[in-house]
Parts: C-alpha cells; sequence; structure tokens
C-alpha cells in the first residue's frame, strides 16, 4: 500500500482461523529493524485465539521503500513520518472491513511510535498491548555525549550515515552468545535464518539521524503529562533484563497511566515475544487476563504491577 506522502509499505492480513471465536484483529507494530516474517509464530498463536492479524514493514526497513539508496542503513528523517505509515495501514484495514475492536501490538520503536499516537489522539485503537517500549535506551552508557556527538555530526553533513562502529549487517545475524535480544538459541537461529534470507530487507545499524530522530522522539514522549493522556487501556509487558531500553524508565511511565496494566518478566532480555516458552508464557497470560474475553468493551483493568517472578521459576 502507498502511504499520504507516496511511500509503499509491504503489508500483511490474516483472517481468523475457522472455527475460532471472532475476537477482533491485532495490529502488529514492529520494532527497529525487524520484518514481518519475524512475527509469524506469534501471528499463528494470535489467530489460534481467535484474532485477524495485520503487520507491515514501516517505512525504511523489511521490504518497504527507503529513503536511502543503500538500503541497510536504518533511516528516517523524523519519527512524525512513521504516524503515515500507521495511518495508511488503519486505513486499509477500515476499506477491507476487517473486524474490530481492533489491538495494538507494538514492540520497541513499534511502541514508542504507537504510545505517541494514543497519546496525541491519531491512533485510534481499542485497546494497546507493548514490549520493551523505546522510552530511554539503556545500551547507550553517556547519551548526553552520544547525542552531542550526532549533532555534529549532522551538522557537518553526516546525517545519513551509520551511527560510528555501526554494522551494515542485521543485529540479528550476529553471534547468539552475548546477544542483546533474547535467550532462546533455537528462536534467535530461526530469525538470523530469515533475516539472512531476507538480505537488504534486514537492516544494518541506524543512521546518525535516526538516532537524533529516536531522542526527539523519547523527549516527546517524555513529556511532563503525556502518558495520562492515553485513554485507551494499555498493558506493558517489560523485560526485566532488558539491555536495550530501560525499563525502570518504562515502570516511571506506566504508573502515570490512566488505564494501564504493568508485567515486569524476570530475566527476559529485550525481545519478551523471541524469548524461552516459559518466559513467553508470562506475556501470553498477561496478554489473555488484559484482553479478558476479547471484547475491547468490557470494563478496563485498574492499574497495577503484577509480579510473576514465581511464574517464571
Amino acid at each position: 500500500m502507498v502511504t499520504e506522502d507516496g511511500v509503499r509499505l509491504r503489508t500483511a492480513f490474516w483472517p481468523r482461523l475457522a472455527g475460532r471465536p471472532q475476537r477482533g484483529t491485532v495490529l502488529v507494530f514492529q520494532g527497529r529493524a525487524e520484518f514481518i516474517e519475524k512475527y509469524f509464530e506469534t501471528v499463528g498463536e494470535l489467530r489460534e485465539r481467535g484474532f485477524a492479524v495485520a503487520a507491515f514493514d514501516w517505512r525504511g526497513q523489511g521490504g518497504s521503500d527507503r529513503a536511502l539508496a543503500d538500503r541497510r542503513r536504518g533511516h528516517v528523517r523524523r519519527f512524525e513520518d512513521f504516524r503515515l505509515d500507521a495511518e495508511a495501514v488503519l486505513r486499509h484495514l477500515a476499506a477491507r472491513g476487517d473486524p474490530g475492536p481492533v489491538v495494538g501490538l507494538a514492540h520497541s520503536m513499534g511502541g514508542c511510535i504507537a504510545l505517541t499516537g494514543a497519546a496525541e489522539g491519531w491512533l485510534p485503537l481499542d485497546r494497546l498491548v507493548v514490549t520493551s517500549p523505546m522510552l530511554a535506551l539503556r545500551l547507550v552508557r553517556r547519551p548526553r555525549l552520544v547525542r552531542a556527538t550526532a549533532w555534529t555530526l549532522a551538522r557537518l553533513g553526516l546525517r545519513t550515515r551509520f551511527v560510528p562502529g555501526g554494522p551494515a549487517c542485521s543485529i540479528s545475524t550476529l553471534p547468539f552468545p552475548g546477544n542483546r535480544l533474547c535467550t532462546d538459541p533455537v528462536r534467535y537461529g530461526r530469525n538470523a535464518a530469515v533475516a539472512t534470507a531476507l538480505g537488504w530487507g534486514a537492516i544494518g545499524a541506524p543512521t546518525v539521524g535516526w538516532l537524533l530522530a529516536a531522542y526527539a522522539a523519547m523527549d516527546r514522549l517524555a513529556a511532563p503529562g503525556m502518558a495520562g493522556r492515553i485513554r485507551m487501556p494499555v498493558l506493558i509487558v517489560a523485560a526485566g533484563a532488558d539491555p536495550v531500553c530501560a525499563t525502570e524508565a518504562t515502570e516511571r511511565f506506566a504508573a502515570e497511566l490512566r488505564r494501564g496494566t504493568l508485567v515486569v518478566v524476570p530475566g527476559a532480555r529485550h525481545e519478551v515475544l523471541m524469548e524461552t516458552d516459559a518466559l513467553r508464557q508470562v506475556f501470553w497470560e498477561a496478554f489473555d487476563r488484559f484482553l479478558g474475553s476479547g471484547s475491547a468493551e468490557a470494563p478496563a483493568p485498574a492499574p497495577q504491577r503484577a509480579s510473576i517472578s514465581s511464574t517464571v521459576a
């Protein structure tokens, strides 16, 4: 499909499985450098629960259009452009007549975008589930220095270059030992194989411009009162051992939600949905509790923080 500014997005749609109850449609908002195929397992689990599913690649990654000739560079001018992607998909869902309610399932960068859209009112979802939202970066140890360096590089005309030291290869194809994404070697290997098969569809490191845009987006979402502006019910599932995004920032944000539920999964790295079966089960139990019968009109859960250490053990 094509966005209002002419960017072509690769999309995919699945109907609910025959014989399952009609529970609505889940729209998947990927994280940075991800692609539709990475969520095939999750799509199957959602369909088993009676949901239709829609997924798409953000501009600048997967099979969608690029702003740069070098398609391996993860680049975007500003995060506000991602709004055009989400709006195009939602318009298409409405035109297709896909069943409601519409539930967002957003990860990392996608979580930052979806939470911003929910706060600003341009993302008309019925409910929102977010994993490891990009609210603050843990992997950047000296953020002020990094931001100043990125700003200087941009002023020197290097906005579209990889961040210093950033590889052209996908993070999904790096060796499993010491990876930041998950503790499950089988799922990690599966994702690495898919990323390799996709070639340029699995992008490398972000550009200097992407990093500056990401900081601006996180600043925007961290502004006083933003979390409180979100009126839809929100479930946030944070990773207890996340080396990418700061879980403590997620906890602070969740505490300010009007209709929020927070679950922290001890031992999980950044990609909760790509974790071991035991850790993923924590997510699915929280997901099923949050959606209840599947009706978005059900009473919203009271704000809470779930403790699931014993479940994981």
